[in-house]
């Protein structure tokens, strides 16, 4: 019992920050479509809409900066190796910068591309577009911002991580809005505010790292870090984890992608909907997180007993949660929804989906725990596989069901790729998980 109750406190020292920080990130995507709904009609809330997903498309490909800094570091932390630590550290944010760099130098080429794919009115494209060519210039920012963010959570430390992301998303919501409502910007404010915030908030996660871990950080070589002999590895693991970050964006984005097709309405109904199936796994990802941190670092100790316990512990508090969230959605659906759009339309539409939110907790619950501790273990091609599996589940459901049933075979698609994780992780578990502990 004692034992439980330290690890416990250790899981709640580290979730709590995390989700502290994760409930500000739906409210800058909430702030960004209401200022386009208060400003304009469906057409603004779609082209903020697919204007975020074009970066979503470029984040959800480097999404491995984070998690594979975060995996890596972990596990030197349970074996107190702060060379490897440093150097982690070194290679995430020279691969930010190299990937961040060619994605401005391709930017154009991008978004013609994109729009051969979308199908969407003059309208949104516009404003989409319009969106797009402010906020790319913060792509540096951002895509470092990940490194840190991994780096700190694979150091146990979620309180650095929690200031910084606070920071971004609170100076990107307030610098939105009042560029958006209090200067001749417009529909730019939101762009141009998070710009403002993506780089403020680089600066402030520097001043941070440099403060507590400078000796950390000197004790790594970027020579000895960036040759290919010691960097092999970090890109094998990455590699893995850019396909499951590109199996995701398959889902996530084609999500998006499917609405287009249904008219701006549903496009903008369908953007409503993601953020508030969205809204509950930020609570789920601090435990996430939390168990990111930890199983990295017993599997560095080699302590096996406690891998099991803090798992085991982990779903205890992901279950509670679902818990209670779909208790939330059930019985405040249409205050949700208002905070987001007073569009009549926009919110009328929502109706034939709102069951949809109540099944959301019970279906993701243990695919997104999972995650975590998965990258925790460095269990690089597992993820790759299962998000694979995922992506074409997603895909063959709902074209197998879009004859029968319209726009709802897309919700159905996103909870059967949800299943597929779900199954996938537990079954694996032992192998990829478990076994990397000699005496678990």
């Amino acid at each position: 019992m004692p034992a439980s109750r330290s690890l416990n406190r250790q899981i709640l020292g580290l979730a709590l920050p995390s989700i502290l920080a994760n409930i500000t990130v739906p409210f800058v995507g909430i702030v960004d479509l209401a200022i386009a709904g208060h400003l304009g009609d469906a057409a603004a809330i779609g082209g903020i809409a697919v204007g975020t997903m074009l970066f979503d498309m470029l984040y959800w490909n480097v999404g491995f900066l984070r998690v594979g800094t975060g995996g890596i570091t972990a596990q030197a932390f349970g074996r107190r190796d702060w060379r490897c630590a440093s150097e982690t550290f070194m290679q995430g944010i020279a691969t930010a910068w190299l990937m961040a760099i060619l994605c401005l130098v391709i930017q154009w080429l991008y978004v013609w591309v994109s729009f051969l794919v979308l199908d969407c009115t003059p309208e949104v494209a516009s404003v989409a577009k319009e969106y797009f060519f402010i906020r790319i210039w913060a792509v540096p920012a951002t895509m470092s911002l990940f490194v840190f963010k991994g780096w700190f959570i694979g150091m146990q430390n979620t309180v650095y991580s929690m200031i910084t992301d606070i920071w971004v998303n609170v100076v990107n919501m307030v610098a939105s809005w009042l560029l958006a409502f209090h200067t001749p910007l417009g529909l730019k404010g939101v762009a141009v505010g998070t710009l403002i915030a993506q780089w403020t908030g680089l600066a402030l996660a520097t001043l941070l790292l440099l403060g507590r871990y400078r000796g950390i950080i000197a004790q790594g070589s970027v020579r000895h870090a960036v040759h290919w002999k010691h960097i092999r590895s970090f890109f094998r693991i990455n590699a893995d984890l850019f396909v499951r970050s590109f199996s995701m964006l398959v889902v996530y984005n084609g999500f998006t992608v499917i609405a287009t097709y249904y008219g701006d309405t549903q496009l903008a109904v369908s953007a409503v909907m993601m953020k508030l199936l969205l809204f509950y796994s930020y609570f789920v990802d601090g435990f996430a997180y939390a168990g990111e941190a930890l199983t990295g670092r017993f599997i560095g100790e080699q302590d096996g007993p406690q891998l099991h316990r803090v798992i085991r512990l982990l779903f205890w508090w992901c279950m509670g949660i679902a818990a209670v969230s779909t208790l939330a959605y059930a019985v405040f659906p249409q205050t949700l929804i208002s905070v987001i759009t007073d569009d009549p339309t926009v919110h009328a539409g929502c109706g034939p989906y709102l069951f949809w939110l109540i099944l959301m907790p019970v279906f993701s619950c243990i695919a997104f725990t999972w995650d975590g501790i998965y990258i925790g273990a460095t269990a690089s091609a597992a993820l790759r596989n299962c998000t694979v599996g995922a992506a074409v589940g997603f895909l063959a459901a709902y074209f197998l069901c879009a004859p029968f049933f319209g726009i709802q075979s897309l919700y159905i698609a996103y909870f059967v790729h949800l299943l597929w994780r779900s199954a996938y992780q537990t079954l694996f578990a032992r192998k990829h998980v478990y076994a990397r502990v000699a005496t678990a």
